[in-house]
């Protein structure tokens, strides 16, 4: 089950509307040299991140984003299209997360959500844990990034 990414679809989600199966894209958000630079060099100032002429002699061949700077996007994108009409309520973590291939300069990044199982909880009837399959992926449809993480989201009212 597909769900659109517009304005006429802002409805307030909850436990009961994540199906599995369904995805959620997220959106995109292209990263500029500078961007890159400055998250490095603010959070991960490795040689490959920070300096181009130190990044052509890597193992990369050229600057790329810190994985780190992937998830950021990622997360932005995620709250911005999904958690900002949900009834979220955190996570208790992401199990796996996977940085499959190089973003570069330039790079548009497109991400989706895919719902893999719901679990209600046990300890609290008011929420539920819902558990994602998220992919990033760069301007030639590559998968850049995959992540396994569980949201907790509020359970309807009844009555």
């Amino acid at each position: 089950m597909e769900q659109p990414n517009t304005s006429e679809t802002a409805a307030y989600l909850y436990f009961e509307d994540f199906e599995p199966g369904t995805v959620f894209d997220l959106g995109e958000r292209t990263l500029a040299k500078e961007d890159i630079v400055a998250f490095a060099r603010e959070y991960d100032p490795q040689p490959f991140h920070v300096d181009e002429e130190a990044a052509k002699e890597s193992a990369f061949g050229g600057l790329i984003a810190s994985g780190w700077h992937t998830g950021s996007v990622f997360m932005r994108l995620y709250a911005d299209a999904l958690l900002s009409r949900a009834a979220a309520m955190g996570s208790p973590g992401v199990e796996e997360l996977r940085w499959l291939k190089p973003v570069r300069p330039g790079d548009t990044l497109t991400a989706r959500v895919t719902v893999l199982d719901t679990t209600p909880s046990t300890r609290n009837p008011k929420r539920g844990t819902v558990h994602l399959f998220s992919v990033v992926a760069d301007s030639l449809k590559k998968k850049v990034m995959t992540m396994k993480a569980r949201g907790l989201f509020a359970r309807r009212e009844e009555g």
